[in-house]
């Protein structure tokens, strides 16, 4: 004996397996969906990082290359003067040699 009733279950517990499935397929689509939410906020965080150290490293770099500018300035003064005290040397033993 088929009862009209059972006729239109499986119907609707069919219905009930594609809506279950359709949800679930959702659910799943919006985790990803998070998940690649979180690894962009994740990369523009390490991304403002980067930013952060080459922002200092230039600064590190200027100050560096200007210490260096001191140092090649310093060091030509004394190649300078160190040139001068020889030829004053020079001249005081050509001097006293005579």
């Amino acid at each position: 004996m088929n009862h009209p009733a059972s006729g239109d279950a499986n119907p609707l517990e069919a219905a009930l397996r594609r809506f279950n499935a359709a949800v679930e397929a959702l659910e799943a689509a919006v985790e990803r969906r998070l998940e690649v939410e979180r690894q962009e906020a994740a990369l523009a965080a390490q991304l403002h990082v980067l930013g952060a150290d080459r922002a200092r490293l230039a600064d590190a770099l200027d100050g560096a290359q200007a210490k260096a500018e001191r140092l090649e300035g310093a060091n030509d003064e004394v190649a300078r003067r160190l040139g001068s005290a020889m030829e004053t040397i020079r001249a005081v033993l050509a001097a006293h040699e005579r």
